[in-house]
């Protein structure tokens, strides 16, 4: 029997909607503070996804200036009805928690996008369309119940018609449901869908922690009232316990397949070396089979497999990305992300062709501010990581160079600069947003190799003048402070090129040849 290998996107892609148009499936995940905005993939077998582009890639679609480490974009969901695509999204905007919910259409997938389409009076996060077949939509998201919280993140999920014509919300707000595990908390990623005549409703509860799970009720009209499923959860390991491989398993998505067959997507962690997820939280893929009018997921099992029987699609595999950049496109690659929504050009692939040159600015990566960066995630718990830099600092606060990142307050620098007049490259420890130097060494030229080797948790940090003479800079330095659980934020680790001044105006730049991950 062929099998397919979870997670299916590897790395930081939480909160995964999946929608079919046709023979074609389209994927869309959280991206939080990071620009472009809500990578989206295509997949013809549900197992091989190849990244189209990102559904918000324009700074009037998405403004993420001071916008917290772990707020911005949270938990799209994407539909398809009548030809046209719509992703609609929350945006947590400001260090008060100010939640606000959009959409934007497309007729083409890979872009583009339309501007967003702010919903008024349209409470709550994780919103999601649902397109009846009379031809209503509703619109659906959490809620403080209107009665109050009866415990602490107690939320119920409210439904409300969306006229598409008006763009706007409209007739009563109806409580459909507060979950079925009493005290669990955090009731969340609301979807509804009508099968064999009945509306299902399906949302996460518990957190998205090691708590987290997936949970249904059904109702003959969608304003409810909605029946609860006996056998709830329909899928969480939080009764595995936190030595299980995959952890923090909630926030689904249902698709049915052009051959009848239903599958499951949702988010789960990898913990490694303790619970530590630098992965942050991946997206995954599970089957389930309907029993009397209720899903039950991996029949006999009930959990995520590492390795399970693939869908019965004909098996679709996209060309290989190529392991090393090498810079020589017109646009970067669809693997890179800015920290925000760049406040001006600091990037360019024409000022000399073959590097992406970064220009040093005085904002940094230890600040809430988008600094010259361009970083990809990590995907795996061993990798290989390396780049040359050309770069000649020209006083003590220039840096260039790589940099692993789990938030502003954590994450570990390998950067050249200058001390006392002599070049060097050193390694930065940031914990808690305290920085701790722990290797200086110097150097003699401006051209310089850097590398970064992980095996699992321990991270080696190497460098070199010339090619393939690798000298150490440091080596076991523990990566766990670049897990969510250290920063108790929601992304994962970050692989990024920078530059900065810090603080201070400058005229320099930083050149990077090449950038190859293994």
């Amino acid at each position: 029997m062929e099998t397919f290998k979870n997670p299916i996107l590897p790395g930081f892609y939480p909160d995964p909607s999946i929608c079919r148009a046709g023979e074609d499936y389209y994927l869309v995940t959280s991206s939080f503070e990071y620009f472009p905005g809500v990578p989206i993939f295509h997949s013809k077998d549900l197992v091989n996804w190849r990244q189209i582009g990102h559904v918000l890639d324009r700074p009037s679609q998405l403004n993420l200036e001071n916008i917290p480490c772990s707020k911005g974009i949270y938990a799209p969901t994407i539909r398809y009805c009548n030809g046209v695509f719509y992703m609609i999204t929350t945006f947590v905007e400001s260090q008060t928690g100010e939640r606000r919910n959009f959409y934007v259409t497309a007729t083409d997938p890979a872009g583009a996008w339309s501007e967003p389409i702010w919903l008024e009076d349209a409470p709550g996060i994780d919103p999601s369309l649902f397109f009846d077949e009379d031809g209503k939509v509703y619109f659906t998201a959490n809620r403080v119940p209107p009665e109050g919280q009866q415990y602490a993140k107690h939320m119920e999920i409210y439904l409300q018609e969306l006229d598409l014509e008006s763009q706007k919300l409209v007739g009563p707000k109806y409580s459909l449901w507060d979950g079925a595990l009493k005290q669990i908390h955090a009731q969340e990623g609301p979807h509804v869908y009508r099968v064999d005549g009945m509306y299902y409703l399906l949302i996460a509860e518990g957190g998205t922690g090691f708590t987290h799970s997936v949970t249904i009720a059904r109702s003959e009209t969608i304003t409810g009232p909605y029946e609860v499923c006996k056998t709830n959860p329909i899928l969480t390991h939080r009764h595995l316990g936190r030595q299980y491989p995959i952890i923090n398993v909630g926030h689904a998505d249902m698709v049915q397949t052009q051959t009848g067959e239903w599958w499951m997507v949702c988010l789960a962690s990898r913990p490694y070396g303790g619970n530590f997820s630098n992965l942050g939280r991946e997206t995954f893929l599970v089957p389930f089979v309907w029993e009397k009018g209720w899903p039950v997921v991996n029949p006999g099992k009930g959990i995520i497999e590492e390795e399970m029987p693939r869908p019965k699609l004909k098996l679709h595999r996209w060309s290989v990305e190529p392991a090393c950049d090498h810079f020589d496109g017109e646009h970067l690659g669809q693997q890179w992300n800015f920290i925000r929504t760049p406040e001006e050009e600091f990037h360019s692939l024409n000022e000399r062709p073959g590097c992406v040159t970064l220009k040093t600015r005085p904002e940094t990566i230890m600040e809430q501010s988008s600094p010259s960066f361009i970083g990809r995630r990590q995907q795996h718990m061993n990798f290989v990581a390396r780049t040359l830099l050309e770069f000649k600092p020209k006083s003590n606060e220039e840096v260039a160079g790589l940099v692993l990142l789990q938030s502003k307050d954590f994450q570990i620098r390998m950067e050249c600069t200058q001390i006392n007049d002599e070049q060097v490259i050193r390694l930065i420890k940031r914990e808690k947003g305290e920085d701790s130097t722990w290797s200086v060494k110097k150097i003699t030229s401006e051209r310089i190799y850097l590398k970064v080797e992980a095996y699992g948790q321990d991270y080696n940090f190497y460098y070199s003048e010339k090619p393939e003479e690798w000298k150490v800079l440091i080596e076991n330095v523990d990566g766990r402070i670049l897990s969510m659980e250290a920063d108790g934020g929601f992304v994962g680790t970050y692989i990024g090129l920078y530059t900065s001044s810090n603080g201070h105006q400058s005229d320099n730049s930083a050149y990077f040849h090449y950038f190859e991950y293994l």
